[in-house]
């Protein structure tokens, strides 16, 4: 068993705030329509939402962004807006989080991508996209590319989020890896179905249960060390963490081994969102120069506060300190 300390646990939350990061993927707005339904459509048999609420936030890979930039750290954003009334409130909500946007990309034929969730007493009627998946043309790619080349000259770590609407093709995967590579900066992926074998030589991949299932198209089995260590090594990757939702996570890797790492959270309100802090709070933790298994149970930490909010959202090292001495049983990992 090892044991991470309260310790250590301030002294890497600390260093954070003097970290910079470069996220690079798909950037999107999370729109929530929410209200009460109290009867059914006379028109169709479905509820009537008489809305008492509207609110926007930051998702995709701008939540992975947020959620950095929440932690104190410093933040880059790379990627593709639509020049239209969404494109402009994301840009201006990264303004009002400090986050660096002179990498992001207009692209007046491509909206923005947006996520509307109609709500009713906490739970999803339905949602609605409004959005564009085809890979974004070669010359926005290089343009991307090479503003991804140029922000990590000064980065200490370099983050992928996929979420397969076309940002993250290929001469853009590969600029950014190789770009974290040469800068010897830590480079974190969550990888989607389109590009998942595209990732070669990345430091950190997060895939959900789901996700990996999917790319392989065979049933995963987490608790066998030897499963675990045949398909890093399937994916050219320095460690694999996969995450398993109220099953926690397992991280494998040179120089760890196989590491379960239980969940930390007590009630699950919302896991929208969850996958984006524990990509965040990784990828800082590992620019401060946390261990692999430090990120993943100081990532437990902040997944279980981030549950416990509704819909998308960002934590503080307050918030994972306060958790950690509540719960400081779940320090430790098998």
């Amino acid at each position: 068993m090892a044991r991470l300390t309260l310790v250590r646990v301030e002294e890497l939350l600390e260093r954070i705030r003097s970290v910079h990061a470069v996220v690079a993927g798909d950037l999107m707005v999370d729109r929530y329509v929410t209200g009460v339904v109290d009867r059914v459509s006379p028109e169709a048999p479905v509820p009537v939402v008489r809305v008492e609420e509207e609110r926007t936030a930051i998702g995709g890979a701008g939540n992975v962004a947020a959620n950095i930039a929440a932690l104190g750290a410093g933040c880059s954003v790379i990627g593709c807006v639509g020049d239209d009334a969404d494109g402009n409130a994301l840009c201006a909500a990264f303004a009002e989080r400090g986050i660096d946007i002179s990498g992001l990309v207009v692209t007046p034929k491509r909206p923005t991508t947006v996520k509307t969730r109609v709500m009713a007493r906490h739970h999803q009627i339905v949602r609605f996209d409004r959005e564009v998946e085809e890979d974004v043309p070669d010359t926005v790619a290089a343009t991307l590319a090479e503003s991804i080349r140029v922000a990590t000259r000064n980065a200490d770590a370099v983050v992928l989020e996929d979420y397969n609407k076309g940002v993250l093709t290929g001469p853009v995967i590969r600029a950014a890896i190789d770009a974290a590579v040469e800068r010897g900066v830590p480079s974190v992926v969550d990888p989607k179905r389109r590009n998942f074998f595209a990732f070669s030589g990345v430091t950190v991949l997060k895939p959900n249960a789901r996700e990996l299932q999917d790319a392989l198209g065979d049933f995963i089995h987490p608790d066998r060390p030897s499963w675990m260590s045949r398909i890093r090594k399937r994916l050219e990757c320095e460690h694999l963490l996969l995450t398993l939702g109220e099953r926690g996570m397992v991280l494998y890797g040179e120089g760890t081994g196989h590491v379960r790492v239980p969940t930390a959270a007590r009630a699950m309100y919302d896991v929208s969102g969850a996958g984006d802090t524990v990509t965040a709070v990784v990828s800082a933790v590992l620019a401060a120069g946390g261990s692999p298994i430090e990120a993943a149970k100081i990532a437990s930490h902040a997944a279980a506060v981030e549950v416990g909010k509704t819909g998308v959202a960002t934590v503080t090292p307050e918030e994972i300190l306060d958790h950690i001495e509540a719960h400081p049983h779940d320090m430790e990992t098998s």
